[in-house]
């Protein structure tokens, strides 16, 4: 199965990612829009990006974030 299981592993790794990502592309995609309304980028289009760019970044930190908390169980 193609998917959060064949990428984090197994099914508590998967649903820990899950719980993580949501705060993690949250918090990543909010300093991203408030970086770009900082920069003066205050119309629709730099708002969107910044959030699709915080949002890609999420992916990847929470790979690691996640590794890392079930290395320690």
């Amino acid at each position: 199965m193609i998917g959060l299981y064949s990428l984090f592993g197994e099914r508590k790794m998967s649903r820990l990612a899950l719980t993580l990502f949501s705060m993690i592309a949250t918090t990543m995609m909010g300093i991203a829009i408030v970086v770009a309304l900082t920069i003066g980028q205050d119309t629709a289009r730099p708002i969107v990006i910044a959030a699709a760019i915080g949002f890609a970044l999420a992916i990847p930190l929470t790979w690691i974030i996640a590794n890392r908390i079930a290395r320690l169980r």
